[in-house]
């Protein structure tokens, strides 16, 4: 079972390659990966004009497995060669968007420190994560079918309680 997750990689800022910024006219971009997915990878296509600054304003759409707690975000840069040189990346776990103060399908924008091969920081990575919500487990849909449960107080409380009723009125009785 997974999750539906929309990841739309925004942009970079400050990169660097042996301490020196990157100059123009190089052609980067992003990889997505779950640590739960079975070497799922999605990637951005290629900025050439950003240099240090790329954008890519690029969604993402991947399933996230339920007992996925990482999802790594990689900059990388093509070399002359064809291939790809790492920049530097981001471990983020998952407990930043799922869960917590943000409601589900809610769009969040995040920033991360991203790190290179050698430990060192190495920019920043600029994204937004919405976590996709099927029509039917939405809590909109939910709570039209607890309709049927039990007033919580005689005072008119509009609340309803689910589950097995308690019969408090003969418990106060038998005391």
């Amino acid at each position: 079972m997974s999750r539906t997750m929309e990841i739309t990689i925004l942009s970079a800022e400050n990169l660097e390659e042996n301490k020196k910024a990157i100059k123009g006219n190089v052609n980067t971009f992003v990889t997505v990966q779950c640590d739960g997915s079975n070497n799922e990878l999605n990637a951005t296509k290629l900025d050439s004009k950003g240099g240090s600054y790329p954008s890519w304003n690029e969604k993402l759409v991947m399933d996230v497995p339920l007992h996925a707690r990482f999802i790594t975000i990689e900059v990388k840069y093509k070399t002359r060669a064809n291939s790809s040189t790492s920049v530097g990346m981001a471990r983020i776990p998952i407990s930043d968007f799922i869960g917590g103060y943000v409601h589900e399908n809610q769009l969040q924008f995040l920033s991360y420190r991203l790190w290179d091969n050698r430990v060192r920081r190495n920019g920043v990575v600029n994204i937004s994560v919405r976590l996709k919500v099927s029509q039917k487990n939405s809590c909109s849909n939910l709570m039209l079918s607890a309709v049927n449960g039990v007033p919580v107080a005689g005072n008119g409380s509009t609340g309803v309680v689910t589950g097995i009723p308690a019969v408090w009125l003969n418990y106060q009785r038998n005391l």
